[in-house]
């Protein structure tokens, strides 16, 4: 199932809105992470540069396989052996990695799905207590040049009662600005949560 209509530009204009080391460093990847989860690689914007902050492995996922496959190419090309992106449909199928196998996972610019709380859900499964969700979107603001329209676009209190319904803890110290257009919110599994079947969360 693919998302809604992102409004997601070209490459070209699309990494002129991010430094993807720093964003990743202030959400704390770059320091005690092993194996990383990416929900919608896309061009491969943050694949690159979370393969670079973290010791193991990225797990990068798109329903797109033209993108996949562009993904694949950056990283032979940069020498990044350490990502193996995949075609998957993660939204109806989950991303068939294991239960509390993860130690951070990257939902960015995707939360105007139809089902966010199944797919933080699915992160929660996949991560390991205490794991890191990091979350960014568009700013609710309708003078971003791009971006989902603002009537299925969350602001950063929606996503945060979503996480919270999924299970992850947040702390208000942990909302971020990352200018020129987006925001970013760190959240934290909970030891005592107990993992859901994708299974149950689709019913």
């Amino acid at each position: 199932m693919k998302v809604r209509d992102s409004g997601m530009p070209e490459e070209e204009m699309w990494e002129r809105f991010f430094d993807p080391a720093t964003i990743l460093t202030s959400f704390g990847l770059h320091h005690g992470v092993y194996d990383l989860a990416e929900f919608g690689c896309g061009y491969g914007t943050f694949t690159l540069a979370a393969a670079r902050c973290v010791q193991g492995v990225v797990h990068a996922f798109d329903i797109e396989p033209d993108l996949v496959s562009m993904v694949q190419e950056k990283c032979r090309y940069a020498g990044c052996n350490n990502v193996r992106a995949m075609v998957r449909d993660f939204i109806g199928q989950g991303t068939g990695l294991p239960d509390n196998s993860m130690d951070a996972a990257l939902l960015f610019n995707i939360l105007h799905h139809e089902e966010p709380v199944a797919l933080m859900t699915e992160a929660g499964r996949i991560l390991k207590p205490g794991g890191i969700l990091a979350v960014i979107h568009w700013n609710y603001d309708p003078t971003t040049p791009r971006g989902p329209s603002l009537e299925i676009r969350p602001r950063p209190e929606q996503c945060i009662k979503w996480g919270r319904q999924s299970g992850f803890a947040f702390d208000e110290r942990h909302r971020y600005d990352f200018p020129p257009y987006h925001y970013g919110l760190k959240f934290t599994k909970q030891n005592e949560t107990e993992t859901i079947p994708w299974q149950t969360v689709q019913q």
